[in-house]
This record gives structure tokens, sequence and C-alpha cells, in this order.
């Protein structure tokens, strides 16, 4: 229940945004007309934007037969969390990360990128799928997929409100100044919407990972060499192209600071590491 309010929270506030640029660009008209886009955009997203995520990172589903370790991994922890087994993908990519997606547990998909299965060992690589698998559980990916592909058309939107300019209500050229600060702080809301979402959410999916995997440490061991890996400075390029994906992923693949790492979606790796680290000096055990 709690999952399906901040749902309807998020789509409400992704909508006023998308109503508030449609005023810039037209005024009364504009916002109904965005409004309409807004709705039309909500819709898509809960019934297709796992398809469309899964796409910008062309993610090539695998089974037993092309896959057989990973797929059986997944597998596995699936039955321990005692889920329907998700589909499956992997992504061509040398950054070591992971997502999941889909709109409810019977319709959901895990990704790993296969830089992920090169650098991990098996037991970090069951702590970072019990994690995936334990956002699908508490039905928090969802949210995650809906504000990645929202997040996103906020952001065309608003720069299409500065570059092309709009028309007030009374019909006249809207303020240039209304449109840049529409530019500036509408990616910014929708920044800090997913953040607020997204950080609490990581820590509950750390959680509920090492309960599935029963070995924190090895889910903090993964989640610093996952680090190591992001702060080498390993691009990792569908993110870069698709910023607004980026909260879903178990750790933060955009490169850069700034602005960037002030909003990031997720908590710091240290706090994480040692959350799990106190899980595992209570005994949590499989």
């Amino acid at each position: 229940m709690l999952n399906l309010i901040k749902t309807g929270v998020l789509m409400a506030a992704i909508t006023a945004l998308f109503m508030a640029i449609g005023s810039v660009l037209g005024g009364q008209q504009g916002m109904v007309i965005a409004l309409l886009i807004a709705l039309g955009m909500n819709f898509f997203s809960y019934w297709f934007s796992d398809k469309l995520i899964l796409k910008m990172y062309n993610a090539q589903e695998v089974d037993e037969t092309s896959a057989p370790q990973f797929y059986g991994m997944v597998r596995e922890l699936a039955q321990r969390a005692q889920l329907p087994m998700p589909r499956v993908y992997l992504i061509q990519e040398n950054a070591p990360n992971a997502f999941a997606t889909g709109r409810n547990p019977d319709n959901a998909a895990v990704a790993a990128t296969t830089g992920i299965l090169r650098v991990l060992s098996e037991r970090e690589l069951r702590g970072v799928m019990a994690h995936e698998l334990a956002h699908v559980k508490h039905r928090d990916i969802l949210i995650s997929t809906i504000s990645a592909t929202m997040a996103g058309a906020i952001s065309m939107l608003a720069n299409f409100a500065m570059f092309f300019g709009g028309r007030g209500g009374d019909g006249r050229p809207a303020n240039p100044i209304a449109s840049i600060a529409v530019m500036l702080l509408a990616p910014l809301a929708a920044s800090l919407i997913q953040m607020a979402i997204s950080r609490a959410r990581e820590f509950e999916a750390d959680r509920g990972g090492a309960e599935i995997s029963g070995e924190p440490q090895a889910l903090a061991s993964a989640l610093q060499k996952i680090h190591r890996y992001a702060q080498g400075g390993i691009p990792m390029e569908a993110a870069e192209r698709n910023p607004a994906t980026a909260q879903m992923m178990i750790m933060n693949p955009l490169s850069g600071g700034g602005l960037r790492g002030l909003f990031s979606t997720h908590p710091s790796t240290e706090e994480r590491v040692e959350r799990l680290m106190a899980m595992a000096a209570q005994g949590v055990r499989a």
C-alpha cells in the first residue's frame, strides 16, 4: 500500500511539472495539452517503460542455455525470495552495474552488465542480484522505472521551453526569464523527486538483498568493488546518454561531480557498507 501511495504521489508531482512547462509554452491551452501528454505518459510508463529502458541499454535476454550459471543464480535467489522467476538480461558494458525493472513481481526483469560478471566473485554477484530481487520483492521497481522515464521527458520539455520559448496565458510571448527558470528548475525538481524516493529505497534493497543471499559482507564487498571501478572512470555509455535512468542502478554510473554528485539518487557507498557490516555483526546468515 505504501508503494502505491508513493507511485501516486510521484505521478501527481511529475504531472504538475508537465503542466507548469506547458503553461510557459502555451499558456492555459498549453497547460491542458501538457496534462493530456502527462496522463498518456503515465499510462505508457506503467505498461511499457520497462521495455523502453531495456532497449535503451540494448539488453539481451538470456536463459539457462545461453548463460547457465548466471541464470541459475537468479533462479535460486528468486526461489529463496519466494518470487516468480524474472526475465534475465545481459548488457554489453564494461562498467560493472545492475538494475531491476518492471511494473510488478509477475512482470519483472533483472539486468546486469557483462563487466559486473567479470569483476565480481560468485558470492559478490549473488549479493548484487539479491539486492535487485529485493527491489522486486518490495514492489518499488515501478516507482524507479516511471521516475526514470518521466524525468527524462521533463528535461526534454524544459529544453524545448528554453530554446523555442512559448506564449503566456494572454497569447503574448512568454517571459524569457520564466523560460530560463523552467529550464533550470524543472529538471532539478524532477531530480529531487527521484533522490527523495531512491536513497531510502537503496538502503532497504541492501537490507533485503543481504537477507535473501544471507551474506551481507559479500554485498558490502561488491559495493566497494563497484565503487572503485566507478571512481576509476570506466564510463557506462548507455547511462551517460540517458542520465535519468541512473537512479535505477545499484551504483550511480554517471561520471563527473558537481550537481550530479550533489543531487545523487544513491546514498554514499560508505554508509551502505557500514549498514551491511552492522547486519553481518548481528549474525545475518543464509
